[in-house]
């Protein structure tokens, strides 16, 4: 997209200087403002046209039933889909009876800007009516990191050569009808009018609707006020029906003088609430909202952006398009979890409905790090959401006869919505990557309630899963069979070694954690005999690893399955799924998604630096990117290999997957993971920031297309900003007491007064990888992305 001219490469926004209706859903997409309770997909403000209608509430969904062909023990019953519920957005235009629509009269200009440092997305219009009549249309529309339930808009139309009647009418609207949703498996399952009405009101400028959904009965609220400013004879009058509450405001307007609305907008949601609590609680917001006053909440958004880009901004000197890619990327991750507050973070965000709203193992793995780093204060409420999904965890191990929790792959609420058990239930590894984001998070925060309450709460039960999962052999290795690991083309698996490394890694935390909190372990019922169990498993985890070849194995067995034939399948046979059974896939050494590689970036101490290269290079020639999860992991090990200009090709990959459209399916919402990969792929990759037994290291190294990399982390409480460039690293603590880092494995204490600078070691050559034949990525030229050889759509997460 952002290759398309329409749109500007720019460092600190995202502008389309034209209107084009052949990416209209997709621009929607990375228009989109949200702060992790309110999503507001970017319609354009008079609802049509449009290509995917999206308002979303974190968390609120509809049931609908899992059909089997064959029904099995232990299949999930019924899944959930996030819906799209009232709109607030709407604000429609009729001058001189003439409705505001870009596909009639003349648009002479048109431009959106969304502005990464206000969080505001601006419109400004110019149009000629049919009849003749020229206006000038702007809009301002933000969402409120700073109050969770509030959205607004300012709508402002000026004539420009003749006199004209103007009318506004600003909605709320229930139930919009939805385009069909495809055959595509990652697009949401459509359900048609999912809200029944509970109230509908309308009086003065105040609007409201209540609904409730069918099957999962969670009530909605939404209302709105507003602030009318026109010339002497500007009249409006409310209605409302079932459906929709309407403020009709209307006009005359001489050439110079403007009409401007304010509309203030707020939304609740509750499965427990009454209908007055709900009630109340959206007019309770939305009088907090007219309080603050339109210049009071852009302020707020300014203000709370400020603080966040200090410590969170990273800067990319010789890409102009990877400075706008990253900053666009960090925005985005901000919105789906600022103002979460105990939800799910779903894989699209609220951008989109995609994945049907779900939440995956990704959001641990990918997002969650970069939180950790850049705001810290988010991550904890996503893991306390894990930890209020654990009752039903721990009766899905019930269920399937293990001990401790066993966490869904694809959730809302906490139930598996996973039809497909191969890739969902098989895949425990999510148990290790939830163990895994909370080690971090302590360790990087120093957190230490947390980790005494629903952090032990997580790792005592994730440890226990894997207790009972694995077993000894009779040889005392340690061994977990039947799993599926990242990499979905090679399901029900022994010994993957992604789930083996983390669940050793888990095993070993929880024990810790329990050793340092021995009062809260034993309300858990941990005695020493348990973690002792759980030291013995750990130590003796099997570790599958080819002889011959001189490579670990993904998974047992693994290397000595049939290579796929790269040579017999044609670019637009990807993602392979779409094409081949999988029976096939499962049986050939091919790789959806980096999956070994990701082990070894996630557990770097469990592999020598030899082995690292050996198992890059042979992974590579089976990796595919059917995922957009893969190419930032292949970029950070390729950095760490030495690889840079193939990490630099995946770069590209990973913070242009929305920009660009990549995969074809921007449209159905943005890929979170992957925008935070374009962070992973700079600070993890070209950083080398690495987080290992408490100690902060980097190795850092640049490919020589970038002159420049520096960005901020931010840890136990103080500000350290990394700077490379000029074959240098230097090293500054912004504020807080000294901090002990490593610097390519030199110890080194960087204080406030006392910045530290280490030359950065030259790179050995290697022979550079090869991939699979059409799936090397693209070389990035210049400042352009120079069109991508690479996955056109990715599978189910």
């Amino acid at each position: 997209m952002i290759s398309h001219p329409s749109f500007a490469v720019e460092p600190w926004r995202l502008r389309e200087a034209e209107l084009n209706l052949d990416v209209l859903a997709q621009s929607e997409s990375v228009f989109a403002l949200a702060n992790g309770h309110i999503g507001w997909r970017g319609n354009l403000d008079e609802g049509e046209p449009h290509g995917l209608p999206g308002t979303y509430l974190n968390g609120v969904h509809e049931l609908h039933p899992l059909p089997y062909a064959e029904a099995g023990y232990g299949y999930p019953e019924s899944g959930e889909t996030m819906i799209n519920v009232t709109n607030g957005k709407i604000i429609r235009l009729l001058v001189d009876d003439e409705p505001f629509d870009l596909r009639y009269g003349e648009l002479t200009a048109h431009e959106r800007v969304l502005d990464f440092r206000s969080g505001l997305l601006t419109r400004t219009a110019e149009w000629t009516t049919p009849n003749g009549c020229s206006l000038r249309i702007t809009s301002t529309r933000l969402v409120s990191l700073t109050q969770r339930a509030v959205a607004a808009v300012a709508y402002e139309v000026e004539p420009l050569d003749s006199d004209a009647r103007v009318v506004l009418q600003s909605e709320l609207v229930a139930n919009e009808k939805l385009p069909a949703s495809g055959n595509d498996p990652r697009i949401a399952a459509a359900i048609d009018s999912p809200l029944r009405s509970q109230e509908h009101y309308a009086q003065g400028t105040r609007l409201r609707l209540v609904h409730c959904t069918e099957r999962s009965r969670l009530l909605v609220g939404a209302a709105a006020d507003h602030l009318v400013e026109g010339p002497e004879g500007t009249t409006w009058a409310a209605h409302s029906e079932p459906d929709i509450s309407r403020l009709t405001v209307i006009s005359s307007l001489a050439p110079g003088r403007r009409l401007r609305l304010v509309k203030f907008v707020s939304y609740g949601w509750s499965g427990q609430r009454s209908l007055p609590a709900v009630h109340d609680q959206v007019d309770a917001a939305l009088a907090a909202a007219r309080a603050t006053g339109w210049d009071g909440l852009l302020a707020e958004q300014r203000a709370y952006l400020d603080h966040f880009w200090a410590g969170a901004d990273v800067e990319v000197d010789g890409d102009a398009q990877i400075q706008q890619a990253v900053r666009f990327a960090l925005f985005h991750v901000l919105q789906a979890a600022a103002r979460g507050e105990e939800r799910a973070i779903p894989g699209k965000g609220l951008t989109g409905t995609g994945y049907d709203g779900h939440s995956f193992w990704d959001i641990e793995s990918f997002v969650l790090p970069v939180l950790t780093f850049t705001a810290p204060r988010a991550v904890a409420p996503v893991l306390r959401w894990r930890h209020s999904t654990l009752p039903i965890a721990r009766r899905r191990a019930r269920q399937l006869g293990l001990a401790g929790a066993a966490f869904p792959w694809r959730t809302i609420t906490g139930q598996e919505c996973s039809a497909y058990w191969p890739a969902g239930t098989a895949a425990f590894h999510v148990n290790a990557d939830i163990a895994d984001a909370v080690q971090r998070y302590v360790s990087a925060t120093g957190d230490e309630v947390f980790e005494r309450g629903p952090g032990l709460d997580l790792l005592v039960d994730t440890a226990r899963l894997w207790h009972s999962l694995g077993h000894h052999d009779s040889q005392g290795t340690f061994h977990i069979d039947g799993v599926t690991g990242p990499d979905e083309y090679s399901a029900v698996a022994r010994d993957n070694l992604y789930t083996n490394l983390m669940a050793q890694q888990n095993l070993m935390a929880a024990a810790e954690a329990a050793v340092r909190h021995p009062d809260r372990a034993r309300e858990l019922g941990v005695d020493e005999e348990e973690t002792a169990a759980w030291r013995d498993a750990a130590a003796a985890v099997a570790i599958p690893y080819n002889e011959a070849l001189a490579v670990h194995e993904q998974a047992e067995g693994f290397t000595r399955c049939q290579q796929w034939d790269f040579d017999a399948t044609e670019t637009e046979q990807y993602p392979l799924l779409l094409h081949f059974p999988y029976f096939d896939l499962y049986r050939k050494q091919v790789v959806k998604q980096a999956d070994l590689v990701l082990a070894m970036q996630m557990r770097g101490d469990a592999f020598t630096a030899e082995e690292k290269a050996r198992n890059f290079a042979y992974y590579e020639a089976l990796t595919v990117r059917d995922s957009s999860l893969s190419a930032c992991t292949q970029s950070v090990m390729a950095a760490e290999t030495g690889h840079l200009r193939l990490a630099y090709a995946y770069l590209g990959e990973a913070a242009l997957m929305d920009l660009e459209d990549l995969e074809h399916n921007t449209r159905d919402g943005l890929h979170i993971a992957s925008l935070a990969g374009s962070w992973i792929s700079l600070v993890l990759g070209f950083g080398g920031l690495r987080l290992r037994d408490g100690v902060f290291g980097f190795a850092p190294r640049l490919p020589e297309q970038l002159s420049r990399l520096a960005f901020s982390v931010v840890v136990l409480g103080r500000r350290l900003r990394v700077e490379i460039g000029g074959g240098l690293a230097r090293y500054t603590l912004v504020h807080g007491e000294p901090l002990d880092i490593h610097h390519h494995g030199e110890a080194l204490t960087v204080a406030a007064a006392a910045p530290a600078e280490r030359p950065l070691p030259p790179v050995a050559a290697r022979t550079e990888p090869e991939q699979p034949r059409t799936r090397r990525p693209a070389d990035r030229q210049g400042d352009r992305f120079g069109g991508v050889l690479g996955p056109e759509a990715d599978a189910p997460a």
